[in-house]
């Protein structure tokens, strides 16, 4: 909510107030004179706080605004010279115009020239939802908090999200390289309970090797694995991470239900407790599921296929 909009909602009650208890009983409580209060009676339609929007104090002339007669001049040279603002000003400068030529760009803009459209906002294509389990899996890295680590160590969790199901699968490592990340993906090929048909990450060295400026042409280990598996890779845009959204969606989540509650003293302490939480995680109802766990959306796919 906005200062303007907040301000028009604290009038409102302040309104309803002194219609129940008076102007000046008003005045005492709120803080506000009793013109004020009446000045804000007599704009208010009784009914939406939105009439109580305070509006632009901006004059609508100024004194020293440009006359008509300049105007009028401006409007009959631009043709001639709308190329080149400066001979357009020297022209009028030689008519008589005492204006600045900053002056003149600016009534320039307002005038004559096509007022700038403002950006629309951003509508993003509609993402189609994976229709079986196993069909992508997106993969992506989370730094481990620091203030849930005691020995001043740095640890790294790989995550891999169903975005069918949301079933979920983390590992704790202490580097994110192409090694941990060919790891992890062996390890989530045994776990999963489904086969893996595509898998998505970003850009990051830890994946992939297109965006190094040497060797991009050289897959990394993790896509050697890919290939081992027979698994589609798919890299997302750069600088696009709403395409990996489910999962950038579950790390806030798992850093506010896990590691905000917890302490970890080494790697092994951190990969247990973590493998806890992975076990109970997918028994957690979620709304995008319309309030079913991911293992009892994956029991329904599975007692079809």
């Amino acid at each position: 909510m906005s200062i303007i909009t907040s301000e028009a909602h604290f009038r409102q009650r302040v309104l309803k107030y002194s219609l129940k208890y008076g102007v000046t009983r008003a005045s005492d409580r709120f803080g506000r004179s009793r013109q004020a209060i009446y000045e804000w009676r007599a704009k208010w339609d009784g009914k939406s706080w939105k009439s109580l929007v305070e509006k632009s104090h901006r004059p609508h002339h100024h004194p020293a605004e440009h006359t008509p007669e300049e105007k009028e001049m401006i409007l009959r040279r631009y043709p001639r010279y709308k190329d080149d603002m400066m001979l357009l000003w020297d022209s009028l400068r030689k008519s008589g115009y005492t204006r600045s030529y900053t002056s003149l760009v600016r009534v320039v803009r307002k005038w004559v020239q096509p007022e700038i459209q403002k950006r629309t906002a951003r509508k993003n294509k509609p993402y189609a939802r994976a229709e079986y389990p196993g069909q992508k899996v997106q993969v992506d890295v989370k730094f481990v908090p620091s203030y849930c680590v005691t020995n001043g160590r740095k640890y790294y969790q790989y995550t891999a999200i169903d975005e069918c199901t949301r079933w979920t699968y983390r590992e704790m490592y202490e580097e994110h390289s192409t090694y941990s990340s060919a790891q992890f993906l062996a390890n989530l090929v045994k776990k999963c309970p489904f086969s893996i048909r595509e898998i998505q990450t970003d850009n990051g060295t830890e994946f992939t090797n297109a965006l190094l400026q040497k060797n991009c042409d050289h897959k990394s280990l993790f896509e050697n694995m890919l290939d081992r598996y027979d698994i589609i890779y798919h890299r997302i845009r750069v600088a696009t991470p709403r395409h990996n959204g489910k999962v950038e969606r579950q790390h806030r989540i798992d850093e506010a239900r896990f590691y905000k509650k917890m302490r970890m003293y080494s790697l092994e302490d951190g990969r247990k407790q973590l493998e806890r939480y992975n076990a109970r995680s997918n028994d957690i109802p979620k709304i995008c599921l319309n309030f079913r766990s991911p293992n009892e959306v994956l029991a329904e796919y599975l007692a079809i296929m």
